[in-house]
């Protein structure tokens, strides 16, 4: 089947389904100018996340963490909605029950105005404790893109601050999880610019899957789902969900 094809097939079965699930991933916000994570020009090829992103690396070198950290919000901020938000965050309002999951923490499905949004992996914005100490929160948000001193102290305690977003090694926020979890029940998951190889998250997909859902991948690449999903569309995100959502609204398109 060709891709036009499958756009058409991608749509039709989102118009019939009354529930829909979208899982993305860092090739989503690529087109805006945030670095994936794997591809050949991503950033583990350059960083070694297991100094950038574990409790162990933050332990050894927090400085170098926080240099790290504190380069990508600069990235970030810069950095502004695409296409493939804009057109999920109208899908969010058009389907009253439609989730969106998501691995990045860029905050550009919110920046969209996406509704109903699942951050998996936290916020960029989000700081925490070290210790913890007990007067802080478990994460707060701080907007800051560069601080006097790295790394930058706890103004709760006095002890280390330190990139509130999950690290490898480190558990999901509960609710986050659980929401998601729920949100694999639906008719249609469609699962976009993730490589699949991260997990407990990866295995969403599979579970929408057994649940009977449709289940629809968008990624330029092949990837552990391709092989499994319903519907496999090899395409940047961009080019797919422009398409799909031509189908859906031929009207707009010809305006």
């Amino acid at each position: 089947m060709d891709n036009e094809r499958k756009f058409r097939k991608a749509a039709e079965t989102i118009r019939r389904a009354s529930k829909i699930t979208v899982f993305t991933g860092a090739g989503l916000s690529a087109l805006s100018g945030i670095p994936t994570y794997r591809d050949p020009g991503g950033l583990w090829k350059h960083v070694d996340p297991k100094e950038m992103a574990t409790k162990q690396g933050f332990r050894k070198n927090p400085a170098q963490v926080w240099e790290f950290a504190q380069w990508r919000r600069k990235v970030i901020k810069e950095c502004q909605p695409n296409q493939s938000h804009r057109i999920l965050a109208d899908w969010s309002k058009r389907y009253s029950q439609m989730t969106v999951i998501t691995q990045n923490i860029d905050d550009l499905h919110q920046r969209a105005g996406t509704r109903n949004v699942l951050r998996l992996h936290g916020s960029v914005w989000d700081v925490a404790c070290s210790l913890p100490c007990e007067d802080s929160p478990r994460r707060w948000r701080d907007t800051r893109t560069s601080f006097k001193r790295l790394p930058p102290k706890c103004h709760f305690c006095g002890a280390l601050l330190r990139p509130g977003g999950v690290w490898f090694g480190e558990r999901l926020p509960l609710a986050a999880a659980f929401q998601s979890a729920q949100a694999t029940q639906c008719d249609v998951f469609i699962s976009i610019g993730t490589s699949g190889e991260v997990y407990p998250a990866a295995r969403l997909i599979g579970d929408a899957k057994e649940a009977g859902a449709f289940t629809i991948e968008i990624n330029p690449d092949f990837t552990p789902a391709t092989g499994v999903v319903s519907l496999s569309i090899h395409s940047p995100a961009e080019i797919a969900l422009q398409n799909i959502e031509d189908v859906l609204c031929p009207s707009i398109k010809d305006s």
